[in-house]
């Protein structure tokens, strides 16, 4: 039998699916992308458009393909479980369980009848899960943790991901062994809450870091995103002496002024993370930081927004992902009252993404006329595409392959990409 994964979210559900898919082959089924006998949506709900989007394409696919098994998972089923139900759905399971997938599949076989399926969140242990090569991409995905006990206020995911949670870190250096092996050069660290690893363990994020430089052909460990708090004096130090640690932090801000980061209930103010942001500048002073802002929080005023326009500016952030705010029924936010017009969101988000477009050019800008190695990772309109340490998004023509470390002369922008020419290559 054929199956094909849609995968909506994040990076840790491109993990989990790419753990799918490979469970999947291992049994005998097929990959096969369109028109298969079995179709898993591994579903997001961090706002509500990803939840009507999760829904809206379970429907398309059972009408466009009537007679595939249609199996949804994640984050989407586990919060509205109910409305799935009452859906034309063969399969439904929530977050946990997801590396049971095939013998889910093979009960529903064998027994012809609907399969729903959910675990308690708040006290599971990690699910076991491994993969030996990542296969989508050329940047090998490693998730080593799970659940999240921040519950800011306007977040839902702690209530359909669960408490914190780690990968044992024996099994994530045999994991991370196995992508170096089958060749992979950059690992991407993720999870839920990834600068959380290790919480009610004796080793931490840090120590894993440390341990995974020692693997000699890993070019690169880079970290999907941490959060301010977390970034220690242990870790900048190892930042400091580990040259196998990305150029590139995503640190999530959320909002540029303290009265709506209360709200938020996130836990520092402006000033901790501004210095934060000197401390790791003083030991790298061209990493690329990256961030998270959510505009049209309650109680956002024209004036609170324009001090998060003006906090961006002063952070100097080279990119921000930008997001209207979603009330998530049973959050605390949800409940607060001077909720911000819709109209009012989107025209913040706008001016906030125009403001992130000219940062990031200028941030692109900088490393012009300088050769910096590109990890590449695809073939896109006749050019070899990578991305370097700090994340800047490289296009060169010469001939290379996919994986392969190019030292390349970034001579001029496209946009916010830039267009570079083969130096040499980097023997790896």
């Amino acid at each position: 039998m054929t199956f094909s994964i849609i995968t909506l979210g994040c990076k840790v559900n491109l993990y989990e699916s790419e753990m799918m898919k490979e469970k999947l082959e291992k049994a005998g089924f097929l990959f096969q992308e369109e028109n298969s006998d079995i179709t898993i949506i591994n579903t997001c709900t961090v706002t509500n458009m990803a939840d009507k989007k999760s829904q809206k394409m379970a429907r398309h696919i059972k009408k466009s393909n009537p007679n595939t098994i249609l199996i949804v998972a994640g984050c989407s089923s586990e919060n509205k479980q109910k409305e799935y139900e009452s859906m034309d759905i063969d399969i439904l399971i929530g977050n946990q369980n997801k590396s049971k997938i095939v013998f889910y599949l093979n009960q529903y076989k064998e027994e012809k009848k609907k399969k729903i399926q959910f675990a308690n969140t708040r006290n599971i242990p990690f699910e076991p899960m491994e993969i030996e090569k990542f296969t989508s991409h050329t940047r090998a995905f490693l998730k080593i943790q799970d659940g999240c006990n921040n519950f800011c206020s306007y977040c839902i995911i702690p209530y359909v991901r669960g408490v914190l949670r780690s990968k044992p870190m024996k099994d994530v250096l045999k994991e991370a062994n196995s992508f170096v092996n089958h060749g992979h050069k950059e690992i991407v660290l993720t999870g839920i809450n990834t600068g959380a690893y290790g919480y009610g363990m004796n080793y931490d994020l840090t120590d894993l870091i440390h341990e995974l430089s020692k693997m000699k052909k890993l070019k690169r460990i880079r970290i999907s995103s941490i959060e301010i708090t977390e970034l220690n004096d242990k870790f900048l130090n190892e930042l400091r002496k580990n040259s196998k640690i990305c150029d590139h932090l995503h640190i999530p801000l959320q909002a540029g002024s303290d009265d709506i980061l209360k709200k938020m209930n996130r836990k520092y103010n402006l000033k901790e993370f501004e210095n934060k942001l000197k401390e790791i500048r003083n030991i790298r002073p061209f990493i690329n930081i990256t961030t998270d802002i959510i505009v049209g929080h309650p109680f956002e005023t024209d004036e609170l927004f324009q001090q998060t326009l003006n906090t961006v500016k002063k952070f100097k952030f080279s990119k921000v992902h930008a997001f209207p705010y979603s009330k998530r029924d049973g959050t605390a936010s949800a409940n607060m009252i001077e909720q911000v017009k819709e109209e009012i969101k989107k025209e913040r988000n706008r001016e906030l993404i125009s403001l992130s477009n000219k940062l990031e050019l200028e941030y692109a800008k900088q490393f012009l006329n300088q050769t910096m190695d590109v990890l590449i990772e695809e073939t896109k309109d006749q050019f070899f595409v990578g991305h370097t340490s700090n994340y800047l998004k490289v296009k060169i023509k010469n001939e290379s392959e996919q994986n392969q470390m190019e030292s390349v002369l970034l001579q001029k922008l496209d946009g916010v990409e830039i267009i570079g020419e083969k130096h040499t290559t980097v023997n790896l």
